[in-house]
């Protein structure tokens, strides 16, 4: 974000938007104000004045602002939006670590709310996503702070202002649905904006409601909220039986029996990565479960928690598939450290029978202590199409956010992949974008495509899909494709990955960032 010249003398309302955007710079950057201080020359009081919008500030010192922050607080004319430009047609080489895990973050994030003492979380993954909940968490009056670069420390008071939580950022990301059941043990009564995020078509909330109401939470949905209500009488009955093995379903029904005196049992449940970080998490508070990794978890309950606890979240398995990815359509030598082999094994097996060729290094175990991590060395191979078609299916199968990043595999494949995206409702038509690079994508229907491969891929401008592994999907093609490609407002590709473009540089990839 950034504000125009065009405002020179910046007052009343656009001093309190300029400094919010000070504050979201900085706190970004994971400096102190009394760090941004030292760095402008000036004092913390200053600099906490220009933030609470109660200082005039000249375009010199916006300027001086955004170089220390290296972010764009002041430009030239109205800011535009966010563009890559790539050379492709090059091969990459070395290694690349993968981040830690873009879901796992966000539901540690919401489940930091069931916790009255502090909580650090280590590694954390500097995305979009996750500045967006700790917006709405400090919105709120939660207070955090980034340490060692990215490492996260957060304190939650007695006592939150509903009221005041930043409406607008909650609207931008479905993970704000993950806090309904940290907060049914807080408040009898309570509203959340209605959750967005990527445009993947209707989802429906009907299986969080499912997941919630034995623990006496009733919602209806008016005005561009979730009003709740908690009856403190209902408690589990029965085991819970989860209509939909959802992720974020599971993991809100794990948070509202976190607290739940007693034993809670769920079952249809998903045991994905993200699920099996949350529940690593809130053993560290005192809560017991049982059925970790399975489908079955039984959750006995720690009314009130209080607990100064310290967790890494595990690697992200789909951006170690992005970058597996990235090798695999250049023909290129690369490896991929600290993959979480657990959750990408089908995924290889799938890749193993399309004619691909890796190594896998011995087994270590993650920061967290549980998770299991490979390094993978990807050769250049000649792939084939596999004889069935490619779709997801609930862990342990194919990861449903993997799923896109096998339609541009198949585009480099000899012979034709049916793709079938059945979670969606339209996440499935993006990946035709493809075929303004040379791919042939054909839509069957809003939930196939078939790919005919191999693909000659040629350089073009492409404006970045409204979701993020279809953008990145085009990204990666463009890595692929000879001469000079631009992806256009790719700034959805920033919710999901950490300076994924920067990274990539320095194994040989040539994209730079530039605006209009």
């Amino acid at each position: 974000m950034a504000v125009s010249t065009e405002q020179m003398t910046p007052t009343g309302d656009h001093l309190s938007q300029i400094g919010a955007l000070i504050r979201d710079a900085r706190k970004h950057r994971g400096l102190t104000q009394v760090q941004l201080a030292e760095r402008l020359g000036t004092s913390q009081s200053a600099v906490h004045r220009m933030e609470q919008g109660q200082q005039n500030v000249s375009i010199d010192m916006l300027q001086r602002v955004g170089h220390a922050l290296q972010d764009d607080i002041v430009s030239i004319g109205r800011p535009g939006p966010t563009h890559l430009r790539v050379h492709g047609g090059v091969k990459l080489s070395g290694s690349i670590a993968v981040k830690s895990s873009k879901n796992a973050g966000v539901a540690l994030l919401c489940a930091a709310l069931l916790n009255k003492g502090r909580t650090t979380l280590r590694g954390v993954a500097r995305i979009l996503e996750i500045h967006r909940i700790l917006d709405v968490l400090g919105s709120i009056g939660v207070q955090y702070e980034w340490i060692n670069e990215a490492d996260l420390v957060l304190d939650v008071p007695n006592d939150l202002d509903l009221d005041a939580m930043d409406g607008e950022t909650a609207r931008r990301t479905r993970s704000i649905i993950m806090m309904l059941g940290p907060l049914l043990h807080r408040y009898e009564e309570f509203a959340l904006p209605y959750a967005g995020g990527c445009d993947l078509g209707t989802r429906t909330v009907e299986p969080h409601m499912v997941a919630l109401r034995p623990f006496g939470l009733q919602v209806t949905a008016t005005t561009g909220f979730y009003h709740a209500s908690v009856d403190r009488s209902v408690s589990p009955q029965r085991p819970i039986v989860l209509t939909e093995r959802g992720d974020t379903v599971t993991e809100n029904a794990l948070m509202a029996a976190a607290r739940m005196d007693g034993v809670t049992t769920i079952r249809n449940a998903s045991p994905n990565y993200m699920v099996q970080d949350l529940c690593f998490f809130l053993e560290l508070l005192g809560v017991r479960i049982e059925g970790i990794g399975t489908t079955t978890l039984v959750v006995h309950g720690v009314p009130d928690i209080s607990v100064d606890v310290d967790y890494a979240p595990s690697e992200d398995p789909v951006e170690a598939m992005s970058l597996l990815t990235a090798a695999i359509i250049t023909h290129s030598e690369l490896t991929v450290t600290r993959a979480p082999i657990e959750f990408l094994e089908i995924e290889l097996a799938i890749l193993e029978e399309m004619g691909l060729k890796y190594d896998l290094s011995p087994e270590y175990t993650a920061a967290n202590g549980r998770t299991r991590l490979v390094d993978i060395t990807v050769h250049p191979s000649e792939l084939k199409a596999p004889i069935d078609k490619i779709h997801p299916m609930p862990f342990p199968g194919l990861n449903i956010d993997n799923l896109p990043f096998f339609a541009v595999i198949a585009a480099s494949a000899e012979g034709s992949t049916t793709v079938h995206d059945w979670v969606y409702d339209n996440r499935a038509i993006y990946l035709t974008e493809l075929n303004r690079l040379g791919a042939r994508v054909k839509l069957l229907d809003p939930h196939r495509v078939l790919v005919e491969g191999p693909t000659r891929w040629s350089g073009a401008e492409v404006l970045c899909p409204p979701a993020l592994r279809p953008a990145v999907v085009v990204l990666l093609a463009m890595l692929a494709a000879k001469g000079t490609s631009v992806l256009r407002n790719v700034d959805i590709i920033a919710r999901g990955y950490e300076q994924l473009a920067e990274r990539l540089t320095p194994l040989g990839a040539q994209i730079e960032t530039f605006k209009d």
